[in-house]
């Protein structure tokens, strides 16, 4: 097992909500045999256990986040099997690196064939207290929103080349009903996927293939401030890179857990009772 792999130990809830995931390594690896994969906030979380599992193929990984030290350490690791890293740390909501990333991949020899757009911030926050914080709405809506915009823009024609394919690593919260304290968040995922489900018709007609992975909570980092959160059934990082990985060979279009189409229903029917309950259970909890 690679440094930085993490296999799950879900417990009987989880194991129900997250059925485990077939990934064919002999598929994995003719598909991607010497393509070149991006993985942006490849340093942590999803990402680095991405990185990881496709250590064993024969593949050029360009690494991005913004902890250069990380980056350097998982390049030493995974270069002692099959893959080629090739590491870049930038903030992409910095234009000088987000340009100086830019460059970097125009001047690939063989360009850029997957795209895996994993980098994104979370903030839980009530309205009430985000008054003067107006950078909360802005730094959430650079890295989720127009950061991911921008790259893609610039390398769909590196993309529609290769005949490539673009990986967004999304929230089910995209597709149900908005939840309070999660504004700048829900707003933030909702808009790219909104953007990316938009374009994809016209990059699927230029044969780019497009793919969403709508997630519900995973164990990572980001979900640490949230005390709720360390209780509820979550999926573990590793188990979305195997979910990834499987989408690089078989280009569906959409990966959403089996029960969320129960919340999207019920985000139709229910929305008008949520709407008029919401308010009375946020007053009676006092917030």
């Amino acid at each position: 097992m690679k440094k930085g792999i993490m296999m799950p130990k879900y417990k009987f809830l989880e194991r129900l909500l997250f059925p485990p995931t077939y990934l064919n390594k002999v598929k994995l690896q003719s598909t991607l045999h010497g393509k070149t994969i991006l993985i942006t906030g490849a340093s942590s979380g999803i990402g680095e256990q991405l990185a990881y599992m496709l250590a064993e193929v024969n593949v050029h990984l360009l690494l991005v986040a913004r902890r250069e030290e990380k980056l350097l350490t998982m390049k030493k690791e995974i270069e002692k099997s099959a893959a080629i890293v090739s590491i870049f740390p930038a903030d992409l909501r910095v234009d000088e690196e987000m340009q100086g990333l830019l460059t970097f991949i125009r001047h690939l020899p063989s360009g850029l064939d997957i795209v895996v757009s994993n980098a994104g911030i979370s903030i839980n926050r009530s309205i009430m207290h985000s008054l003067d914080r107006y950078h909360d709405f802005t730094r959430t809506m650079a890295i989720n929103y127009f950061a991911p915009v921008q790259l893609l823009l610039s390398v769909i024609p590196i993309l529609e080349k290769n005949k490539g394919q673009i990986i967004n690593v999304s929230t089910i919260n995209a597709l149900l009903l908005p939840f309070p304290f999660w504004a700048a968040y829900q707003a933030s995922k909702s808009a790219f996927d909104t953007w990316l489900r938009s374009a994809a018709p016209e990059l699927n007609a230029k044969e780019i293939s497009t793919t969403t992975i709508y997630l519900p909570l995973v164990k990572t980092s980001m979900i640490l401030p949230t005390a709720a959160y360390q209780k509820m059934p979550a999926m573990s990082s590793e188990h979305v890179a195997k979910i990834i990985c499987q989408t690089m060979y078989t280009r569906r279009k959409r990966y959403s857990p089996w029960w969320l189409i129960f919340g999207e229903l019920a985000s139709i029917v229910f929305r008008g009772m949520w709407e008029r309950l919401c308010p009375i259970i946020l007053r009676k909890k006092g917030k």
